[in-house]
C-alpha cells in the first residue's frame, strides 16, 4: 500500500489483509510498538517521528525484514508504510529476491492534500497520536513524502508493478476497488 500520510494505507491494508489471508505488516504500527516498550530502537525512531521525518532505511530495513521472518508460513505480505525511499525499495527487492519471491504491485491511494490533512486531524483525536494533531508536523510529514517517498512510485512503475486508485469515497468503496485490482494483480486463489 501506498500513498501520503492520512490517504488510508493502514485501513485498506488491515482490510485487504482479512480478505486475501496475507499478513499486514505497517512499519508505523512496528514503529509504536518499539517506542511504546521503550526499547533502544524505539527511542531512536520516536525521535524522527516527533520531528516529522523518515526513519533511517538501515533500522527500517532491519525491522521488516525481522517482522517478516516472524511469519514464515505467510500465504503473502501487504505492506504498509514500506519502502519510503528508493533505497528501501532496492533493499525490499533484495530481500525479496534472496527469498524467492518479489512485489507483485505496488498500489498508490491518491487523495487530495486538503483531504488528506482533514483525515489526519480526525485520526489525532481518534488514535491518540500526538503527532497527527500540530500543523507543522503534518506539514513536514507531507512534505517529505513528496520529496522522498513519492519517487519510489516511479520505481515500481518503470518496472510495471505501480498503479494509483482512487483512495476518496467510503471505506468500502475504497476496498471494493482495492480488491478488484489486486486480483487483476496476483493469482488469490
Amino acid at each position: 500500500m501506498f500513498g501520503p500520510p492520512g490517504s488510508g494505507k493502514g485501513t485498506q491494508a488491515s482490510r485487504l489483509a482479512s480478505h486475501f489471508g496475507w499478513v499486514h505488516i505497517s512499519t508505523g504500527d512496528v514503529f509504536r510498538r518499539h517506542i511504546k516498550q521503550q526499547t533502544e530502537l524505539g527511542q531512536k525512531v520516536q525521535q524522527y517521528i516527533e520531528a516529522g521525518q523518515l526513519v533511517p532505511d538501515t533500522i527500517t530495513v532491519a525491522m521488516l525484514q525481522e517482522e517478516m521472518q516472524r511469519h514464515p508460513g505467510a500465504r503473502g505480505f501487504i505492506l504498509d508504510g514500506f519502502p519510503r525511499t528508493i533505497a528501501q525499495a532496492e533493499a525490499l527487492d533484495d530481500m525479496l529476491q534472496a527469498n524467492g519471491m518479489e512485489v507483485d504491485g505496488l498500489i498508490a491511494l491518491d487523495v487530495p492534500e486538503s483531504e488528506l490533512i482533514e483525515r489526519i486531524q480526525i485520526r489525532s483525536q481518534t488514535s491518540g497520536r500526538a503527532d497527527d494533531a500540530d500543523p507543522k508536523v503534518i506539514q513536514e510529514r507531507l512534505k517529505v513524502y513528496h520529496t522522498q517517498t513519492a519517487p519510489v512510485y516511479e520505481y515500481y512503475d518503470r518496472r510495471g508493478k505501480a498503479l494509483t486508485i482512487d483512495g476518496t469515497g467510503t471505506i468500502e468503496q475504497i476496498t471494493q476497488r482495492l480488491v478488484e485490482t489486486i486480483e487483476s494483480l496476483v493469482n488469490t486463489a
